[in-house]
């Protein structure tokens, strides 16, 4: 064959590995579009959670370094209920993912003297006056102090060991958590509890099935039994025998804790599961019954009883109450209360933008995208992604440019739902040590995990990746949706071999799941977006 008739066959070929080439760029190009987007707004949530930190420890008392639990009329007091339990915690969590010496300098040493200056019963903690260098109160209330302490536990140090895992707030989780049992001052025929408050008891719960399987000890299984049955099997049901069930925060909690509780015993002591199974059925159908409102949210308060709504308004913490349901589902594959979950998740969009949960507080703001967040980790409906993405801009548009939002202690939640939506957009990841000019964002696509990462300036540090936490930090037999978690979205095995290949460089490099946990080094050029993708 002549050299001539060569030359279209090579012709063609040329054309077909350049058109391949070209293809094979503009899809990585694209591939990079969403989560170059991400990078943009999981700069902004970080930023703010940031300068939120800033903003509260310029009010942190002189003298102690503890923050005030309001900055108008409870400027003078350290409590556990507000300032321990939905403040702090998330200048601790802020802390973890942009600064650890922040983490392990200030924020450790307010945890270590909270403790020293406020516990007053064992180690449960009791108001504390800065202008007067000791107790508010004169004589301590063990209700009270029970009260703060559970609060601190399930809304501060649960979250924060759940990312952490071991640490020393899970130490001053677990000690307090003792102490209150210790306490359990409540006689009934199922053994000694904490106390009659619903709240209180709903909290215990939640805590106790959690922690019951980080130990593995079983006298928190215990402690928790001994409150379902005093809820499921005595004269305290929530829908049978209450003739008011708080369907919003401070009240909502105890059907989450009953439905973790059931979820526990599933797989611990499957004989009490099936005792509770028909009791907590009848629970979650009355309120589907009575408790909804046309769109599937629930309203604040009902008589479950006689069906009467009590007073007007729409829960924001109905994702709260929709978790328990959606673990339900999960483990007796109860289709209702699956369809529930997604007629409320549908109507968000639609009914929902710009609402006026709890008369326009960010707090409401908070708990209703927090809702949202942790069931769409769990059903990826784009119109709830969207609904997020509208309401999370009306929440940050309520903080002052000195990071302070409210003056309250409800602006830590707006750190914790933001922290969320950032961990969203990130898809768990984080770069430390942060600063404010670095843009993080990924999306997973099948098998392959898309990373966009900028910096203004150019940048050392390192690139974390998340792990399934449900697992590794608190050994929980399944990821059930929990009040106050952070959705796990992408996760590394730590026993796994992941390739990491650098669009820009042309390389690829292979690394261990718990490497990408510990974090890899990374570093960026001035201006230069850094691709990459993980298999």
């Amino acid at each position: 064959m002549s050299n001539n008739l060569y030359k279209p066959i090579i012709c063609l070929v040329t054309i077909f590995i350049a058109f391949f080439i070209v293809t094979e760029c503009t899809t990585n190009n694209k591939a990079f579009d969403e989560p170059g987007k991400n990078g943009i707004v999981a700069n902004e949530a970080m930023n703010r959670c940031v300068l939120y930190v800033q903003g509260w420890l310029d009010h942190a008392d002189p003298a102690t370094g503890l923050i005030p639990r309001n900055l108008n009329n409870s400027k003078d007091i350290w409590n556990a209920p507000d300032a321990a339990a939905d403040n702090y915690p998330f200048m601790v969590l802020t802390s973890a993912l942009s600064d650890l010496s922040m983490l392990n300098g200030r924020m450790l040493d307010i945890l270590q003297t909270e403790k020293r200056l406020t516990s007053r019963i064992g180690t449960l903690p009791d108001t504390y006056s800065f202008s007067k260098q000791g107790f508010n109160d004169s004589v301590p209330d063990p209700d009270r102090i029970i009260f703060g302490a559970s609060e601190y536990i399930k809304d501060g140090l649960i979250p924060l060991t759940e990312w952490l895992g071991q640490s020393p707030w899970s130490d001053r989780m677990l000690e307090m958590l003792d102490d209150i049992w210790k306490q359990a001052p409540v006689e009934t025929k199922f053994g000694a509890i904490v106390s009659t408050n619903h709240e209180v008891n709903g909290e215990m719960l939640q805590t106790l099935s959690r922690v019951y399987w980080m130990t593995g000890k079983e006298k928190y299984l215990e402690y928790a039994i001994r409150l379902g049955d005093y809820y499921l099997l005595g004269e305290n049901h929530p829908t049978r025998d209450f003739e008011k069930l708080r369907l919003r925060d401070h009240g909502c909690e105890i059907v989450s804790g009953l439905t973790e509780l059931y979820a526990t015993v599933c797989y611990a002591r499957h004989e009490k599961y099936e005792e509770y199974k028909s009791h907590i059925h009848e629970m979650l159908d009355r309120i589907l019954e009575v408790g909804q409102n046309e769109h599937g949210l629930f309203f604040n308060n009902v008589n479950p009883k006689t069906g009467e709504t009590i007073g007007k308004g729409i829960a924001d913490t109905w994702g709260y109450t929709y978790n328990g349901f959606y673990t339900v589902y999960l483990l007796d594959k109860t289709e209702k209360y699956h369809q529930a979950v997604i007629k409320a998740l549908n109507s968000l969009y639609d009914n929902y933008r710009n609402y006026n949960w709890e008369r326009g507080s960010a707090d409401g703001y908070a708990d209703a995208i927090e809702g949202a967040i942790n069931l769409f980790n769990r059903e990826p409906i784009p119109s709830v992604a969207d609904w997020i993405d509208s309401e999370i801009k009306v929440m940050w548009e309520k903080q002052q440019p000195d990071g302070i939002i409210e003056g309250w202690h409800g602006d830590g939640n707006f750190a914790r739902t933001t922290i969320m939506y950032y961990l969203w957009k990130t898809q768990g990841l984080s770069a430390l040590p942060w600063r404010n000019d670095i843009k993080i964002g990924a999306v997973q696509k099948g098998n392959k995990f898309f990373i966009s990462l900028w910096a203004e300036k150019g940048w050392n540090g390192k690139l974390v990746f998340d792990q399934p936490r449900h697992k590794t930090q608190m050994k929980l037999p399944f990821d059930w949706p929990r009040i106050n978690q952070f959705p796990e979205w992408f996760t590394v095995d730590a026993n796994k071999k992941y390739v990491l290949n650098d669009i820009n460089n042309k390389t690829k490099t292979t690394f261990t799941g718990q490497e990408l946990i510990d974090g890899i080094d990374v570093k960026l050029d001035a201006g230069e977006e850094m691709l990459l993708i993980l298999k």
